[in-house]
């Protein structure tokens, strides 16, 4: 059985890595006719983090920053994803994709991988990971392990290229 590729789930963190990865996605897309969804987490303030911003700043104050940065931060992340979208189209314009929708979450990346893969209709998760130090050859990052090994959909893991 061949499988059907139809919808892509494109993580990215907007890293060079994640950027090299999106090739592969948009190859992909090409090849089978699929429509791509690109997801972006952005990692929460750990609890003690945020339990030490609370006690310097004030219960009030933190909260009153937080709600109002948050939805900034969200918005410019939305802009730099289009932008990223763009970019790729103007990049790669032999190669054709379809950007069905750009998505924005809040929490552990490797979570709302998970969750977003499990709600929607995706037959693959493309990320990229990053290979860094002298264990880069043996390990793949720590988002993109905890990906593959609990996905039920199949994850395609890039790594950014030596430059050698």
């Amino acid at each position: 059985m061949i499988p059907q590729i139809r919808q892509i789930l494109y993580a990215t963190d907007l890293s060079q890595s994640a950027r090299f990865a999106f090739g592969y996605a948009a190859a992909l897309a090409n090849s089978f006719g699929a429509q791509i969804t690109i997801l972006h987490v952005l990692e929460e303030l750990s609890h003690s983090a945020s339990v030490q911003l609370e006690s310097i700043l004030g219960e009030e104050r933190w909260h009153e920053l937080h709600d109002r940065h948050e939805q900034e931060v969200l918005e410019t992340i939305r802009t730099r994803l289009e932008k990223f979208s763009d970019d790729m189209k103007e990049e790669l314009i032999s190669c054709p994709f379809v950007v069905k929708g750009m998505l924005v979450r809040q929490g552990d990346p490797a979570a709302v991988i998970l969750a977003e893969s499990e709600t929607g209709t995706y037959d693959l998760i493309v990320m990229g990971t990053h290979g860094q130090g002298i264990l880069a050859q043996a390990m793949v990052g720590s988002t993109a392990r905890r990906v593959v090994r609990m996905s039920a959909t199949p994850v395609m893991v890039i790594r950014l290229p030596d430059e050698s």
